[in-house]
């Protein structure tokens, strides 16, 4: 059996093993709530492999270790460094409440405090986000599947694309959440493995680092000039900020069993990932020293393995790759099919039936599915895709949900006029100070608009109350993410 045959029989048994995991959640499927937030049941070891998973895709595994080639620690600050801490503070400053409230979606929670408008713009910005992160790993899946294989990356961005979608399609959450748990073991043992190996090939730590340029563990800017310290910042709140009202996230927290299952597999899961995701960023550094001068950076942990792995261990790391791609890929697909079915569906057909809203969440699935792969099949870039896919929720959406939950006298007025000046200051800068982030002078522009309208807006739109989606008012109270 030749290399190639292996690495082909190896992600076929991989495919395979995904898809039955999806029929078998399935069968534990047959209402809304089980498809979206897995009945709110997952117990802690499940719901925290779920979060570490989501947020270790495509950008962690291929897209991390090539700009770590290019630059070192400072090129890599949005994810991981940005990503773990974003993990952290939704543990911290949100999931409590959202879990108490027993909602379905973020943009859930957003109807509840500030209407309708405002929903469905947020929806809007969710989609459109969860579309563009699920193209960035379709990206990855085909430069794999290229990488290792010598087909061609459109190819591969088809066939991981079919595969995600069907699972995803099938089981919902449940099935997001087992293959989440499966894939994240398969992908600690595949980078431990890579790492352990190249670095013994190279000779050990002291050879390899004794060959790494200064500068390459720095984390703050060269320059001290107000453009790069705000590009700075915006590298830290891109992930580590917008995160705090992904869907993708708050739903592995909607779904446990209880509010102190879910803070609490967001911290472990912070601290997890940071651990897990600092190995693909030390693969990037190492690879500076084994394979200088490559063009193509998403692909250096393909070449690294291809360089240094016996082909049974070959086979194993790739399941790793597509473990990391997929755990990410469906996690965004869920989220835009939840938000498409149970805040954009009754806005289009208001007298729709809950057997409806389950089917629009299943075929939904490929719907958004196939509009990701056209996206990644153009675009073709990893790390660029998950930033852009950010960007309106940092804009617009973060500080109305933040100030939502933690400011009782946030009201409709403030939140839509906030969020319609981010809109346009995030606009604009684009094209008048293209140098500038965009997206955190929005950012900025929507927290000063919410704070000065809504205190001269109570008498005309007084805040509304936090419902439960059984319509029950709670008090905002025990909201930090400290157990008692």
């Amino acid at each position: 059996m030749t290399e190639q045959t292996t690495i082909l029989a190896g992600v076929g048994i991989y495919m395979l093993a995904m898809l039955g995991i999806g029929v078998y959640a399935a069968k534990r499927t047959s209402s809304t709530d089980d498809f979206m937030v897995a009945g709110r049941s997952l117990p802690l070891w499940l719901c925290c492999g779920s979060v570490m998973a989501t947020w270790l895709g495509g950008g962690s595994m291929l897209g991390v270790s090539g700009l770590a080639y290019k630059g070192g620690l400072l090129a890599v600050i949005a994810d991981p460094f940005g990503a773990a801490m974003g993990l952290i503070l939704v543990g911290l400053l949100v999931v409590r409440l959202m879990r108490r409230l027993r909602l379905l979606t973020v943009i859930d929670f957003i109807e509840n405090r500030f209407g309708r408008t405002a929903a469905v713009f947020s929806a809007i910005g969710m989609v459109a986000s969860s579309v563009g992160w699920s193209g960035a790993l379709m990206v990855a899946f085909g430069s794999v599947f290229h990488a290792l294989t010598g087909f061609s990356m459109e190819l591969g961005i088809v066939i991981g694309g079919v595969v995600v979608l069907v699972y995803t399609a099938a089981g919902g959450m449940w099935a997001v959440a087992l293959t989440d748990f499966v894939q994240l073991l398969v992908i600690i043992l595949g980078l431990i493995v890579l790492l352990a190996v190249v670095v013994a090939h190279l000779g050990g730590w002291d050879a390899v680092w004794s060959d790494i340029e200064p500068g390459t563990l720095r984390m703050t800017p060269y320059e001290n000039d107000l453009a790069t310290w705000l590009n700075y910042l915006r590298a830290w709140f891109i992930i580590g900020i917008s995160s705090i009202c992904s869907q993708s996230l708050l739903q592995r927290g909607l779904s446990a069993r209880s509010e102190k299952v879910a803070q609490n597999a967001f911290y472990i899961g912070g601290i997890g990932f940071l651990a897990i995701a600092l190995i693909p960023v030390l693969l990037g550094i190492v690879a500076r020293v084994a394979l200088p001068g490559v063009e193509n950076q998403d692909t250096i942990i393909p070449m690294l393995a291809m360089d240094h792995l016996h082909p049974v261990l070959m086979s194993v790391f790739v399941g790793a790759l597509l473990a990391a791609i997929m755990s990410s890929a469906d996690s965004a697909l869920l989220a835009a099919s939840s938000v498409l079915s149970n805040n954009i569906l009754p806005v289009l057909w208001p007298s729709a039936a809950r057997t409806h809203k389950l089917a629009w969440a299943r075929w939904s699935i490929p719907v958004m599915g196939v509009i990701a792969v056209a996206l990644a099949w153009k675009v073709q870039s990893i790390y660029g895709l998950i930033l852009a896919a950010n960007e309106a929720m940092l804009a617009a959406v973060v500080v109305p949900f933040i100030l939502g939950i933690w400011w009782k006298a946030s009201n409709r007025t403030g939140a839509v006029a906030a969020m319609t000046v981010a809109v346009i200051v995030w606009l604009s800068s684009k094209w008048l100070w293209p140098d500038l982030p965009g997206d955190l002078l929005g950012m900025a522009a929507c927290l000063v608009t919410m704070l000065v309208v809504t205190p001269l807006t109570q008498k005309s739109d007084p805040p509304r109350p936090l419902l439960t989606i059984e319509g029950k008012e709670i008090e905002f109270r025990d909201r930090l993410g400290i157990s008692r």
